[in-house]
């Protein structure tokens, strides 16, 4: 058994296939289908389940990558390390609602500064980007952090503390959010996230018995309805982007305003991989911070 077998396991788990683990690591991906087959041959037991369309990584896989993986980013930060042009490929998540703001400016920073560099996002919610990433399927993502603080197994940037603000038609002319809820239909955004159930709660505080008309899944939802008059809602404060273009009235909420923070985490293991370190800092710069929080 080939200790390159074990990189290419990697490759598979952080990149999600073997056709795109094959371009990472300068391979066919009927090369890479044959290491699999050998490791799976080496260990004695399934590391993919090929029994649907798509080939599955078995828990015996995703156990036994995330066991060598230091040893493996050790490797490949010794082969890269004499150059300072990044490439290859990096995988990350990112909640929806960064989708259309920070997103952007991230990519356009990795382009700019490194070219070699390619880059997939995940989109998914909090819970959901953390399981990946503890899984092994990203390098690094862009979410919620827990409120507990979260697992100090992972290694976490905080990027921007953003309050929820209550938001109103443009042409609306109330000064009050319990006005605004009087005239409005309330526009409620998704509950089964928790930036959804914040808002849910602090609107419970604000107006009792009062439910939705319209509960949609995304902010930039959210926005289009309001802008358009069809109602008011609550939702984090977004950072201003070219990409957002609903305009509405945006109401603070005092002293009780909920926030949430947006944070960037990766494995430890990973926190000083030089194509994670690139990601980590292209987000830090988006939010205008460093990564000493200066």
């Amino acid at each position: 058994m080939k200790f390159e077998f074990l990189m290419t396991l990697n490759s598979v788990l952080r990149h999600g296939s073997f056709a795109s683990a094959a371009d990472d690591m300068g391979l066919t991906p009927s090369a890479v289908s044959l290491q699999m087959k050998r490791l799976e041959e080496y260990v004695g037991q399934p590391l993919f389940d090929r029994s649907g369309r798509t080939v599955r990584p078995t828990p015996l896989a995703s156990d036994l990558a995330e066991s060598i993986r230091t040893a493996l980013d050790a490797v490949e930060e010794a082969r890269t390390r004499h150059s300072a042009a990044l490439s290859g490929r990096v995988v990350i998540g990112a909640i929806r609602s960064l989708q259309p703001t920070m997103i952007p400016l991230v990519l356009r920073e990795i382009g700019d500064r490194h070219p070699g560099l390619a880059v997939r996002v995940i989109q998914g919610d909090s819970g959901e980007l953390l399981d990946h990433l503890k899984a092994g399927r990203l390098d690094g993502a862009a979410l919620i952090r827990p409120t507990s603080g979260g697992s100090s197994r992972l290694d976490w940037q905080d990027l921007e503390r953003q309050p929820f603000v209550f938001v109103a038609p443009p042409d609306s002319s109330e000064t009050t959010a319990e006005a605004l809820i009087a005239r409005y239909d309330w526009i409620q955004f998704d509950t089964s996230l928790t930036s959804g159930r914040t808002a849910a709660s602090h609107l419970h505080r604000l107006s009792p018995g009062t439910r939705p008309r319209f509960e949609l899944e995304s902010i930039e939802a959210v926005l289009a309805m309001v802008s358009a008059g069809l109602g008011v809602s609550i939702i984090p404060r977004l950072p201003v982007a070219p990409t957002v273009r609903a305009p509405v009235r945006q109401i603070p909420l005092g002293v009780s305003t909920p926030t949430r923070q947006i944070a960037f985490v990766c494995r430890s293991g990973d926190a000083d991989n030089r194509r994670v370190r690139a990601i980590r800092d292209a987000f830090a710069n988006g939010y205008g911070i460093t990564r000493d929080g200066v």
